[in-house]
């Protein structure tokens, strides 16, 4: 018999063919370590700096103890899909069936990627507002698609729906939008909203809908959820969060919400991919949500750091742009400095010891326009100790 030897046929580097061979270490992960480095206040990357919960921990704990701990049912256990349909329907008025509507995940992130690769296959265009969120690009590529990169107007960050229009093929499958808008702080309106009804009417769009900031929206303004729109949410993923809006963001818990026709194809990806979430963590965020000041009272408890840390940085030459939503604060620096932004975060990194995340890197083509993204979900004290530095520059 001959054995046929295949071990020569590639050497090493060829054995495998990068899918995302542009794509390196994020900028939160470079300007964190890079914080670590300088013993720097890290206002660079998404999370809190305080802790969650004593009752969401102690729920957890006591899941635990009553033996919570082997797989949940694949979809998530029912009790907290129960729960957040009960939530949807007083919060946004519609009725998500439980059972084949809503599946938990781990994390946000996840919930976006498995919904892009339950629906985007070779050659397939998707819509992509710029500055994006780094996910989702590269979602989009690994999975065969074809990103449609359009620039929201800057210094607003609003979205030109005539621009939108010109940018529609008979390629395009998919529209992504991000409210509250990270990193811009931008959310959407009502105009916003018809205008993608007609898109979606005229041209039958998928949308995926990244809402992980849904509690986050300040000024007496209201988050204009996609699951509010019968219309729009037929042909809808709506993804959360629980790390975000709970200050758990190393617990990775998130759920996607989409009507039967789409989840049942998504939990066919899911299926593969995780399968399941942690079982205790599940039972302890389904008796969270039975108290909904948990989450009634966040724009307000976010809205106080937003405004402390915008009164404080009042004296500083920075000036800021408008944030609606989310936690992050936007900060133009062009009466200190006209370097770009990258190399501006970096230095006032090492000189100043205070991370920011520069703006450009939220664009392909890497588009400065000299801004700066603060995270302010961070205890008092640290973002007055961050900004007495801040002044100084």
């Amino acid at each position: 018999m001959r054995i046929i030897n295949f071990r020569n046929r590639f050497n090493n580097s060829q054995l495998i063919m990068s899918k995302l061979p542009n794509v390196g270490t994020t900028i939160f992960t470079v300007m964190s370590a890079l914080a670590a480095q300088h013993k720097a206040i890290n206002l660079s990357q998404g999370f809190p700096d305080f802790d969650c919960s004593e009752i969401l921990k102690q729920l957890v704990n006591e899941a635990m103890e009553q033996g919570h701990n082997q797989y949940a049912p694949m979809p998530g256990i029912m009790p907290l899909r129960e729960a957040i349909a009960e939530k949807i329907s007083n919060l946004y008025g519609q009725n998500v069936n439980p059972d084949t509507e809503i599946t938990i995940t781990p994390g946000g992130t996840y919930a976006i990627f498995t919904a892009i690769a339950t629906c985007i296959s070779a050659g397939d265009e998707v819509i992509i507002f710029e500055p994006a969120y780094d996910s989702y690009i590269p979602n989009v590529l690994v999975n065969g698609g074809v990103p449609v990169l359009i620039p929201l107007s800057y210094p607003d960050y609003h979205i030109d729906w005539q621009l939108v229009r010109s940018r529609i093929t008979p390629r395009t499958k998919m529209i992504m939008l991000n409210t509250p808008h990270n990193p811009t702080g931008s959310i959407l309106t009502e105009a916003d909203i018809q205008e993608l009804e007609k898109l979606v009417t005229e041209f039958n769009i998928l949308i995926l809908s990244d809402e992980v900031y849904e509690h986050l929206v300040y000024d007496g303004a209201k988050h204009l959820s996609i699951l509010r729109y019968p219309a729009l949410f037929r042909n809808s993923f709506v993804t959360f969060s629980f790390g975000k809006v709970f200050h758990i963001t190393g617990w990775k818990m998130g759920y996607c919400v989409a009507p039967a026709h789409l989840m049942q194809e998504y939990r066919k990806v899911h299926q593969y991919l995780c399968f399941s979430v942690n079982t205790p963590m599940q039972y302890g965020i389904t008796g969270f949500l039975k108290t909904p000041e948990h989450y009634l009272s966040l724009p307000a408890f976010f809205q106080q750091k937003r405004d402390h840390f915008l009164q404080l940085m009042a004296d500083s030459r920075f000036t800021p742009l408008q944030s609606c939503g989310s936690y992050f604060q936007l900060m133009r620096y062009d009466r200190i400095s006209d370097e770009g932004d990258k190399d501006f975060t970096i230095r006032i990194t090492k000189e100043f010891g205070v991370a920011s995340i520069p703006v450009s890197a939220f664009y392909q083509e890497g588009k400065d326009d000299h801004v700066v993204r603060f995270c302010f979900a961070k205890r008092t004290e640290t973002l007055e100790k961050a900004v007495e530095r801040l002044r100084k520059i």
